[in-house]
């Protein structure tokens, strides 16, 4: 069984938390084994400032999850707690996978194990993280960053997105958006977080795209230009890339071959189609076109995904 453990000291913001100990600490079922879920902090650690964590190990235990979770600082402003950062680099060096939620990323770039990678946080303080710790490559457009072994994600909410992220990895898409719609919450938000800064909020996150997004999942397995979704749209091809990158974070060509890889995968985990059906319905024309794009973007062809992934469906 998977285990995972959620950091927390005194202070430590509630959202997040909760958004951690909901995804990993309840067994829904959707997969046997789920996870085993711990807390470890200081004892007597208030969340909030206000309620009682209900801590049962402490921070040494970090050591002993296969996944450590920290959630937000209390304050980004002042550097986090010593004896968290060596708890957590100490669990990194035993082999955990760590994973940040908000300005938790703080902790991960004080541990050392964001030097020379990309990482993200919440938009209000990657300007303070870049000047701070100048040797991490900070993204502050995007909801999460996975690394391999050390993840960030953006805030608040983008937690959500990364946990649900991370069953994607262990469990594969059908599990994920399952437990997304017993959440009631999107498998996967398009866009990173750019959408969200004040700036951009006025320039294209008014939902330009609310009709022309659906309007080209239904149509996957067509081929569609950005002329098609331009005219869909009813404006210039250029008006459209430029709403296309405010809102999804991505070009119009390269957010339909993303959704065309993700309806890919879910094919290949719930359905007994052949490959070269699933390129027929993804739009990939080929099953030789498929497995290149596939395996570009996943680093597995489609054939090692199913074997992989379909015994986990739900």
């Amino acid at each position: 069984m998977h285990s995972v453990a959620l950091a927390v000291t005194d202070g430590t913001p509630l959202f997040e938390l909760a958004a951690a100990c909901e995804v990993f600490g309840v067994d829904r079922e959707l997969a046997d084994p789920w996870y085993s879920f711990m807390i470890c902090g200081d004892d007597g650690a208030r969340v909030g400032g206000w309620l009682n964590a209900g801590i049962g190990r402490g921070l040494d235990a970090l050591s002993e999850a296969d996944t450590v979770i920290v959630p937000s600082c209390r304050d980004a402003e002042v550097p986090p707690p010593p004896a968290l950062v060596a708890a957590v680099r100490a669990a990194h060096a035993a082999g955990a996978r760590v994973a940040s939620l908000c300005t938790g990323a703080f902790v991960l770039a004080e541990a050392g194990l964001l030097d020379g990678r990309r990482a993200t946080t919440h938009w209000a303080h990657t300007a303070l993280m870049q000047r701070r710790y100048p040797a991490v490559r900070v993204d502050p457009d995007v909801l999460y960053v996975d690394d391999t072994d050390v993840l960030t994600s953006a805030g608040k909410a983008a937690g959500m997105d990364l946990c649900l992220h991370l069953v994607r990895q262990d469990h594969g898409t059908a599990v994920a958006n399952t437990l997304a719609r017993t959440l009631v919450v999107p498998p996967h938000r398009p866009g990173g977080q750019a959408q969200f800064i004040p700036a951009a909020v006025a320039h294209g996150a008014g939902h330009v795209l609310g009709d022309v997004l659906p309007w080209a999942l239904d149509r996957l397995d067509r081929p569609t230009t950005v002329r098609d979704l331009a005219r869909e749209a009813r404006m210039s091809p250029r008006t459209l890339a430029r709403h296309f990158t405010a809102v999804t974070g991505m070009s119009p060509l390269r957010w339909l071959h993303t959704q065309r890889i993700r309806l890919a995968q879910e094919l290949l985990e719930t359905t007994s189609l052949t490959i070269e059906q699933i390129a027929t319905r993804t739009g990939m024309g080929t099953a030789t076109t498929l497995r290149r794009h596939f395996s570009g973007q996943l680093g597995v062809p489609p054939e090692t995904y199913r074997r992989t992934f379909r015994g986990l469906t739900p």
